[in-house]
């Protein structure tokens, strides 16, 4: 039973990369990795805008989860007007007003995980602030390349698998 089992097992490995690579013109996804980031900046009377982008070489999908807008120490009471400037859907750059902050009525604003893909800038339109944006810069990568050691072991577990065939179960020669 001990052949048998071990037997099984390389099929169940063998099988399981199968899916792993695809099997004709099936393709399964392969393995994604996801990173997340805390993000912060603070928009203020000297620093009125913040752009955030990332590396156009990298193979990876960037998504930046903005969870908050907040009047911080020194905000005065006065309308503060926050607007994001990114791509719409026809590659189109546009600028959203996505918050009016005033300490007296609305000092903080949840966004609740609103996302948008890089690049993205944040500008402070009216008010002198300081205005702190938080979120999430969240990472994706799909990984498509099998390391050279996972292809070796492949090929020594593919002839064990050969070389171990499954055998029928013995019978037992006693009778009741």
């Amino acid at each position: 039973m001990a052949a048998g089992a071990a037997a099984a097992l390389t099929f169940l490995d063998q099988e399981s990369r199968v899916r792993a690579r695809g099997v004709g013109s099936l393709q399964v996804p392969a393995p994604v990795t996801m990173d997340s980031f805390f993000f912060g900046c603070e928009l203020s009377g000297h620093t009125r805008s913040f752009t955030f982008k990332v590396e156009e070489e990298d193979d990876a999908e960037h998504v930046l989860a903005l969870t908050m807008l907040c009047l911080t120490e020194g905000a005065k009471d006065e309308c503060n007007v926050v607007e994001v400037v990114a791509r719409n859907h026809d590659h189109q750059e546009i600028a959203v007003p996505v918050a009016n902050l005033k300490l007296s009525c609305q000092p903080m604003l949840s966004l609740d995980d609103f996302q948008l893909q890089p690049p993205v800038t944040f500008r402070l339109k009216s008010g002198s602030g300081p205005v702190r944006i938080t979120g999430r810069h969240q990472i994706v990568t799909i990984s498509n390349d099998l390391s050279e050691e996972e292809s070796e072991e492949d090929g020594s577990e593919e002839e064990e698998a050969e070389l171990c065939p499954i055998l029928p179960a013995k019978k037992l020669g006693r009778r009741l």
